[in-house]
Order: structure tokens, then C-alpha cells, then sequence
């Protein structure tokens, strides 16, 4: 990665809109001391850091776990109105991704561009003498705990799950803990077992740093507080298998954070709002607006419906599958979060309309949900059922089901896959269904709307994670490459 990181450790100015200043000062070095000399220009690069991670999840990876696991197909493309996979994703939708050729190197290298600019901050923060102490530690806490999320979602892409293997020795991914020297440092990638304690370590830390103030004005639900890195940390630790970790967390989100459950009333129309947030989330990374005050750009352009006709097509390419659709009885309210949209489709060379289920959780001007209170439920629920606990697993699961107009569940013989169900229906569109399925040890079966030359993998499998970018291997020679690439 020696290339990378040269070019790294100087970007942190260019995300932040501060081009003209850089036309100005040659020394791009010197621009990072002097964008950091003053409090205002440290809360314009720390933004610049929650920009830049929405602008990661917001893109293509916004429809990753979900169209690899099943629950998304797509719409008609091109004048020939045939279903196609889109571009974007054709390689890794089809399970066959290399490492010159995988879709999302961008990914990999947008995130450790994004730990560099977390550490490039940190470092310098003993000479931050304009910020209080109190604003000294919620900065060190907003940014480790971004720290541990980049290496997380890094790990859960190019890495095998931590249940892999026994003792989770094989491979994580390189844990960057300061900013590296071109040409001097070449890490490897740390064990999965490492590269999870090292997560913790950055997530402890910040959960014993938080003063619970915001640093700007903005929605609370923006930035990092000790409530939202507490519902990260639910969630990593379910991928840990750490339930007891998971259960505790969870239940300290779900107790302590002020915010409720949508209810059966309220479910669709809190979904249907243009641009606020749904009333129980507990994350979202704002979209960005531009100078008057509209939204630039939206993780809509991925699940939007506008309208089709014969003149113009003002559609997203994702839709659901029949797969998931088939998930929903019909007294399930959810059933009503789609909109039902016919547009006309070549079917083996005869054109007719279809109809397509467009999502309304991502419409109009919305910002990208990362961690609601529902998931907090689920992954109690979860917790508690792989420590047989069933009668709090059962409790919980029935809270979200009944919400949904569902009956309880009253047998608890199949639980694990009861609950394994609810998440794939309450949390489809959210970025979940692929990682829940390799935690599980489950197969990918995609059937009803699958174009994929490779529909099912069957687990395990090296092609359940992707291969790390060729650059990035070609950079660094002690960078081992995933089995099967």
C-alpha cells in the first residue's frame, strides 16, 4: 500500500473544500498543519470525515448485502428493456470478482483513506489548545470510534466471518492505529481475532471518553455519541459472537437512549416522510446539501421510483426480489412499505408491463439510515437465543412481529431461524441480509428475480468475501491475499 498511503497522508484538505487554498500553498503537508491550527479547522476536517463515510455507504455498497443475499433484483435497462445487473455491481453480484476486476476497490481504499484522516486528527490532537478538554475528549471519542467502524466494515467485506474458523486465527484485515510512512511501513493483516480486539480497544476507549456534547450544530443523530457507538458495538459484537457483550449493549440502547419503536399506526407513513429520518433511528449519515439548502445527493438514486412512461424512465435500477417479497403474509403491514409499479420489460423478445416493488424506506431526499432501535431488538433477541434464553429471545421477537401486525410466536423449536426471518424482513434495503446469512452459516439461495450466472453458494465459500484490490497487494508485499483469488 505504499503508493496509497503516499498520496494519503495528504488528502485530508481535498475532502474538505478547501481547493482554492490548496491552488495557493504548494506544500500540501503544511496545508494539513495549518487546516488543523485553529478550531474551525478542525471541525471542518472532522466533518469532512462524517462526509466522506457517507459518501462511502450512500454509493454503490448501498445495495452490497442485500443483492448478494437475495433480497434485491433490478429493473429494465437500456432501450432493449431487458432486466440486466447493473454495472456497478455485475462482477461481485455474479460471484466472480478477482482482484483486478471486483467492483468495489474504491471501497477498500476509500476506508483506509478514512482511517489515515481519523489518525492524521488524532495525532495532532495534543496541540488542539483551542479546543476545552471536554471538546478534546468527544473528538478523540467520535474518532476512534469511526476508526473501529472503518476497519469493521473493511473486515466484513474482505475478510472471512469470525466464526470462520475455531479460534478466528485466519485472516482479518491491517489495523491502522497511526498514519504510515511511504515507503518505510508495510503492515500485514492481523488475524480475525486480533483485528476484533483491536476494534474493542478503539470502542472501549471511546465509550470512556464521551462527553455526550456535539461538536456542531446539526441533527443529534448525525454524530457519534456514546448511545449510537453503544448500538455499533451491539452490532459488532453479534458478529463476534460475543453475545453476552451484544445482549448487554443492546439492551443499554434500547433502555437509555430516549427513542422508541415506530408503532403499527405510525410504521408507514414515519417511512414515507421526504427527508427526516424515521422517529426510531438511532444513526443516520445525513445526505449532504448544497449552499441553499437542497439535498445534493441521496442514497435514493439507488431505490427510487419517480416515473416511467414510453418518453421517460425516472427509476433506480434495485428493487425487491420475489425472494423477499414472498417473506411477507398478508397481514404483515410491511407488505405495504413497497410501491408496486408497473414498467414495460422485454421478456424473451415480447414486451408487456411488469410490475416492480420499489422500497420506501430510501425515496425522495432521504440520508442514509445506518442503526434504528428496531436492529437493537433483533440482536437482543439473537443474543439471548444462541445463550438459550429463549424466554427474552421470544419476548423480543414478538415486539418486532407484533408491531408488523404478526402473531406471536409461541414456539421457541426453531428459534434461531425465526429470528434469523424477522431481520431479513424487518431490516431488508439496510445493508444486512449477506453478512447475517455468513454468520448464520447459511447458504445464498437467490431464486424468484435471480439474473446472476451464479445464483447459490453454498457454505462455506472464498467467494462469500471479496479479494483484496491488486494495487493494494502489488504495493505491499506483506499483504496476503484472500484463499480462491
Amino acid at each position: 500500500m505504499k503508493k496509497e498511503y503516499l498520496h494519503i497522508i495528504t488528502l485530508l484538505v481535498l475532502l474538505i473544500s478547501c481547493d482554492d487554498f490548496l491552488e495557493q500553498e504548494p506544500n500540501r503537508q503544511v496545508s494539513i498543519d495549518q487546516q488543523l491550527s485553529t478550531k474551525n479547522g478542525v471541525l471542518e476536517a472532522y466533518n469532512g470525515i462524517y462526509r466522506d463515510i457517507e459518501g462511502v455507504f450512500s454509493g454503490p455498497f448501498s445495495t452490497y448485502a442485500d443483492a448478494l443475499g437475495g433480497n434485491i433484483t433490478f429493473t429494465p435497462f437500456g432501450n432493449e428493456l431487458t432486466v440486466q445487473i447493473p454495472s456497478i455491481i455485475d462482477r461481485t453480484y455474479n460471484f466472480n470478482a478477482n482482484e483486478q476486476d471486483l467492483n468495489f476497490e474504491s471501497y477498500y481504499d476509500d476506508w483506509y483513506k478514512i482511517i489515515n484522516e481519523t489518525n492524521i486528527i488524532i495525532e495532532r490532537m495534543t496541540g488542539f489548545d483551542f479546543l476545552t478538554s471536554s471538546e478534546l475528549n468527544q473528538l478523540r471519542a467520535e474518532l476512534l470510534t469511526i476508526r473501529a467502524l472503518a476497519h469493521y466494515q473493511v473486515s466484513i467485506v474482505f475478510a472471512q466471518n469470525y466464526n470462520f474458523t475455531a479460534d478466528a486465527s485466519h485472516l482479518g484485515v491491517i489495523y491502522n492505529t497511526s498514519t504510515l510512512l511511504a515507503g518505510v511501513d508495510f503492515p500485514a493483516r492481523e488475524t480475525m481475532a486480533n483485528t476484533y480486539n483491536l476494534i474493542k480497544a478503539d470502542l472501549d476507549e471511546a465509550l470512556s471518553l464521551y462527553e455526550n456534547q456535539q461538536l456542531l450544530p446539526a441533527v443529534k443523530t448525525s454524530y457519534f455519541s456514546s448511545i449510537s457507538t453503544k448500538a455499533l458495538y451491539a452490532r459488532i459484537a453479534l458478529q463476534m459472537n460475543d453475545w453476552e457483550k451484544s445482549k448487554a449493549l443492546a439492551s443499554e440502547v434500547i433502555t437509555s437512549s430516549g427513542v422508541t419503536l415506530l408503532n403499527t399506526t405510525n410504521y408507514i407513513s414515519e417511512w414515507e416522510k421526504p427527508i427526516d429520518p424515521v422517529s426510531e433511528t438511532i444513526f443516520e449519515f445525513t445526505a449532504p446539501r448544497n449552499s441553499d439548502g437542497s439535498v445534493s445527493s441521496s442514497i435514493s438514486a439507488y431505490f427510487i421510483f419517480v416515473g416511467a412512461s414510453t418518453t421517460t424512465n425516472l427509476f433506480a435500477r434495485n428493487v425487491a426480489s420475489g425472494d423477499l417479497l414472498s417473506l411477507y403474509n398478508n397481514q404483515d403491514i410491511r407488505r405495504n412499505m413497497f410501491l408496486e409499479e408497473a414498467i414495460s420489460t422485454n421478456i424473451n423478445g415480447i414486451i408487456s408491463p411488469q410490475n416492480y416493488y420499489f422500497t420506501k424506506k430510501f425515496q425522495d431526499d432521504a440520508g442514509t439510515l445506518f442503526i434504528r432501535l428496531s436492529e437493537m431488538y433483533l440482536i437482543r433477541s439473537e443474543a439471548n437465543a444462541r445463550l438459550n434464553n429463549t424466554a427474552l429471545a421470544l419476548s423480543d421477537l414478538n415486539i418486532i412481529k407484533e408491531r408488523a401486525n404478526l402473531p406471536a410466536l409461541q414456539n421457541t423449536n426453531n428459534l434461531l431461524e425465526e429470528i434469523f426471518l424477522e431481520r431479513r424482513r424487518e431490516l431488508a434495503f439496510e445493508g444486512h441480509l449477506l453478512f447475517d446469512i455468513i454468520r448464520y452459516k447459511k447458504d445464498v439461495e437467490r431464486n424468484l428475480g435471480c439474473v446472476s450466472v451464479t445464483c447459490n453458494l453454498s457454505y462455506p465459500s472464498d467467494f462469500f468475501i471479496l479479494p483484496i484490490p491488486f494495487n493494494s497487494i502489488q504495493l505491499n508485499q506483506n499483504i496476503k491475499q484472500n484463499e480462491g483469488y
